[in-house]
């Protein structure tokens, strides 16, 4: 956490910010790029764009890219589109902000219109980064595009899809819920995966992200944290949840129906 879906989330808060000017800019150096201070003070927001988990703001001579570790979160006119991280803590601060930015035309009031608040610093704050070695995003996957994506990986399933060059915005839940939903085991290799399984993974990312989007991120699937911390039984066929380490990263799964 958290992941594309929230950076989604708090790319549309942010459209708040489209036709009003910077004026000023608060930066923890950190984990900042130099000079994000300097050059932005003055400059109109044109359009906000996320890639992956990545938030960019556009505006006409940068780009501010907000980039989300474990940690961290996005406050929006003194509003969280997203009031706490799951496996993060939900105080707010001051001395946890890493970014804050005034605008004109904003709410009146001395509430910064951006901060980023994050207690582990794990996340950073970019000027003009060069995202081009990122993959196909989330929300735009299909089977053709997985299937490229995929093609000569020989790793397990679960380490590709977090590859952040293969799929852009895929995290830890997501990939679990996306494998669980497909029927295919976290720690199949990808040269093993027959091209009905590809299109299975690719219709679930397709299909199931946009409704966890709608119910609020990426906790909301079936492999819930309640459920991943109990390791009850698998809600489509009652067989005992496993967890496991896969790649440096905790894998959960159902041994009966992934396979």
């Amino acid at each position: 956490m958290p992941e594309g879906l929230e950076a989604e989330i708090w790319r549309s808060a942010l459209d708040a910010l489209v036709g009003r000017t910077i004026t000023d800019v608060w930066i923890d150096d950190r984990v900042a790029d130099p000079g994000l201070a300097v050059v932005l003070p003055g400059s109109p927001v044109e359009r906000i764009e996320r890639c992956g988990k990545v938030i960019r703001i556009h505006t006409p001579d940068h780009v501010l890219g907000l980039h989300f570790g474990m940690t961290g979160r996005v406050i929006v006119d003194g509003v969280a589109p997203i009031e706490s991280l799951e496996y993060a803590s939900d105080k707010d601060r001051p001395a946890w902000d890493r970014l804050r930015l005034g605008t004109a035309g904003a709410t009146g009031t001395d509430i910064p219109a951006l901060r980023v608040n994050d207690p582990r610093r794990l996340g950073r704050s970019s000027l003009d980064a060069d995202l081009d070695h990122l993959g196909v995003d989330i929300l735009s996957v299909d089977t053709d595009l997985l299937a490229v994506a995929l093609d000569g990986r020989r790793a397990a399933i679960k380490t590709v899809l977090l590859d952040q060059t293969v799929v852009a915005g895929l995290g830890n839940l997501c990939a679990d819920e996306v494998l669980w939903w497909s029927g295919v085991a976290p720690q199949r290799s990808v040269d093993s995966l027959t091209e009905p399984e590809v299109d299975s993974i690719a219709s679930a990312i397709a299909v199931r992200l946009p409704i966890m989007l709608r119910r609020g991120g990426s906790t909301m699937g079936e492999l819930d944290p309640t459920r991943r911390q109990a390791l009850g039984s698998c809600p489509r066929d009652l067989a005992p949840l496993q967890r496991a380490t896969i790649g440096g990263r905790t894998a959960v799964w159902c041994p009966g129906h992934q396979q």
